[in-house]
């Protein structure tokens, strides 16, 4: 199906998190507009089942189907492992997830092949980061941490709080003991930790956002496809914002993390899709 060049990009997360990949879109595809949902009734996904995240994303990605979107990202580690896959044979629009682009960064990036990653139950067990990065270079030691503190840490505002700064000192410990020379960043809450991540690691370790090259991957994908929008964006609501619940907690944390004022956010029923 062809979809017009000036039609949105569709991006989901299971709540807040995503909303620093639509930053990193914002930021390097200013023409682009954008419908963003938050399933921020049914979040945290990283607990949930295959099953349920699989239903979840399916249902979301049906009602961005009716805002006649040209593309979608899948702005969450855990859908993006879980459903991804079998959503992609299902649809006939682009979509693209946040796992692959960080993972082969991250491979290209290490010199001691000696990868740390960070993020949640679901994804660090999926293995698809440790899939990825060792289909591109299999001498590589991927070892995974979950971090489930850092999610209510960075909604509740305090990323730099000495209680953060105490648990990312113990999460982190047994990944910097292993000699780890790249981290990634295996959440969309986490890039919202970067600077405090960055001091706990030292210099020594690179840290790979995969919120940042999913956007480039973006990039990448709509040239290729000559579905890049290159009319600059005037209209009054360019970005558009909806989750299933909690319209004004999302608005209020997205106005303190995004480069654009969000003046509105709307409340659907996703389990009608």
């Amino acid at each position: 199906m062809k979809y017009k060049k000036t039609a949105p990009i569709g991006v989901f997360d299971s709540g807040v998190g995503g909303l620093t990949v639509a930053r990193e879109i914002m930021r390097n595809l200013p023409h682009e507009k954008i419908v963003y949902f938050g399933d921020t009734a049914r979040v945290p996904y990283g607990s949930k089942s295959k099953e349920t995240i699989l239903r979840y994303s399916r249902q979301i990605v049906r009602f961005l189907q009716t805002q006649e979107v040209k593309a979608i990202v899948v702005a969450c580690n855990t859908a993006s492992a879980l459903a991804l896959e079998t959503i992609s044979e299902e649809i006939d629009i682009p979509i693209i997830g946040v796992v692959k682009p960080g993972a082969k960064v991250a491979a290209q990036t290490t010199r001691n092949k000696k990868i740390g990653l960070i993020g949640t139950r679901a994804t660090v067990k999926s293995d698809l980061y440790r899939k990825t990065i060792q289909a591109e270079n299999p001498e590589i030691e991927v070892i995974g941490q979950p971090c489930p503190l850092f999610v209510p840490l960075v909604e509740e505002g305090w990323l730099k709080d000495p209680v953060t700064i105490e648990v990312a000192k113990r999460y982190l410990a047994p990944l910097l003991e292993k000699d780890i020379d790249t981290l990634i960043l295996g959440c969309t809450h986490y890039p919202l930790l970067r600077s405090t991540l960055k001091t706990l690691v030292g210099d020594e370790v690179t840290l790979v956002n995969p919120a940042y090259e999913t956007a480039k991957e973006l990039q990448r994908l709509l040239k290729e496809q000559g579905m890049e929008n290159e009319i600059h964006v005037d209209e009054e609501f360019p970005y558009r914002f909806f989750v299933s619940d909690e319209e004004e907690c999302f608005q209020e944390f997205a106005n303190s993390i995004l480069p654009y004022n969000v003046k509105r956010t709307e409340q659907i029923n996703i389990e009608e899709f």
